[in-house]
């Protein structure tokens, strides 16, 4: 499902506190970033935050439940973004905390990941003609 220009700049200007928070299309939605780090998704017309066992218990508290995605295959998979509780909308200051929050999920879940090392197998020497 498509996100409307109107909900992207909306939830833009919510999250202007936080700096200059881009939103890019993806998959039918909406990745939602600061800089280059992806701490929000937006399906449809709701946003979801990025959690981690930090800030998951704020979630389970307001019965706000993780994105579904269903692929072709049938399988039903929870993601780590949470659906933020509607009454934020109307609390701008504890929007932008719990955006805050869901930026350091993403944060450690991206230091988490494990960098890319290079191939160091032995590679076999050429033969030299003549030889």
């Amino acid at each position: 499902m498509a996100v409307s220009a109107e909900y992207k700049e909306f939830v833009t200007e919510q999250l202007e506190p936080l700096g200059p928070v881009r939103i890019r299309n993806m998959f039918g939605g909406a990745g939602v970033y600061l800089d280059d780090l992806m701490f929000g998704l937006i399906a449809g017309e709701t946003l979801f935050f990025k959690v981690d066992e930090r800030n998951r218990a704020d979630y389970e508290a307001e019965d706000s439940g993780p994105f579904i995605y269903e692929p072709p295959s049938g399988k039903t998979i929870a993601m780590s973004y949470y659906e933020l509780p509607e009454r934020l909308y109307d609390e701008p200051d504890e929007l932008t905390d719990w955006a805050r929050k869901a930026l350091d999920a993403a944060l450690a879940a991206k230091a988490a990941k494990p960098v890319p090392r290079k191939d160091r197998s032995p590679r076999k020497k050429a033969a030299r003609p003549g030889k």
